[in-house]
């Protein structure tokens, strides 16, 4: 008896395999207001999920470049074309029997561990009806990166004065420039200093060099370990990136 169940068990699944049929997705990952997030920004994780029963489907990384700026940055209309061939992309194929309700899971960009974000949408697949059409599922990954550039490594002694220099760019690695197409004068970027969560000081790093050097002297007043908090803003979209970095004051 129970060798025939399984012998049946096995029947289903065989002729459920049959009766499916390969889809291929094309899942792009693109900054807000930039291009796509590539190679050189690590690419960004996608998970594919039943979004009903929550089982993974496929999952991988974006690969690829960052795409046609002007392709990019100059569509126009509800749907435009932004993708071209070698914008980084993740490529795969499920065997889909039905209209099935898929969940994307996004994190990245997976070079900067420090200040990766994550987005998520769903969207129905449909049997042979190919996501990776045009652009494919494209999925806006909010955020800009940041990183502490100066003083390396991370140490500071009271009354001395430091530079701080944080380097800002887009989640896509897009630069921030004066009069560019991510102009520097849109971005505002604060370094916050707390200890014991108490917010201590807070200092104002103009822009200084390009691309996205962002940077002022810093004299530490007080002693003992704290969080430096860098904010970064563009003050039009809103769209900001943070970056924590433990320190200590000697």
């Amino acid at each position: 008896m129970k060798q025939y169940m399984l012998m049946l068990l096995a029947l289903v699944a065989a002729t459920t395999q049959a009766n499916a049929t390969p889809t291929e997705v094309v899942v792009r990952v693109i900054s807000q207001d930039a291009k796509f997030v590539g190679d050189s920004m690590g690419g960004a994780e996608v998970i594919l999920r039943d979004a009903k029963s929550d089982k993974i489907l496929a999952k991988g990384i974006t690969s690829g470049g960052s795409g046609d700026t002007e392709k990019i940055m100059a569509a126009k209309g509800r749907s435009p074309a932004r993708a071209s061939d070698t914008a980084a992309s993740f490529r795969t194929t499920i065997d889909v029997q039905r209209p099935l309700l898929v969940r994307v899971e996004i994190k990245g960009p997976l070079g900067f561990p420090k200040i990766m974000q994550r987005a998520t949408s769903e969207r129905w697949l449909v049997p042979g009806q190919n996501a990776g059409d045009s652009d494919g599922w494209v999925v806006e990954l909010p955020g800009l990166a940041v990183r502490l550039l100066d003083p390396e490594p991370i140490a500071f002694i009271r009354g001395e004065t430091q530079i701080l220099t944080a380097e800002v760019q887009l989640m896509c690695g897009c630069p921030i420039t004066p009069a560019g197409l991510w102009d520097s004068a849109n971005y505002e970027v604060v370094a916050e200093v707390r200890q014991n969560g108490k917010l201590r000081e807070v200092v104002t790093l103009p822009f200084s060099a390009a691309p996205g050097r962002f940077a002022a002297n810093w004299t530490p007043k007080t002693k003992g370990k704290a969080d430096l908090t860098i904010i970064a803003r563009n003050r039009i979209t809103g769209n900001t990136g943070v970056l924590t970095e433990k320190i200590r004051v000697k």
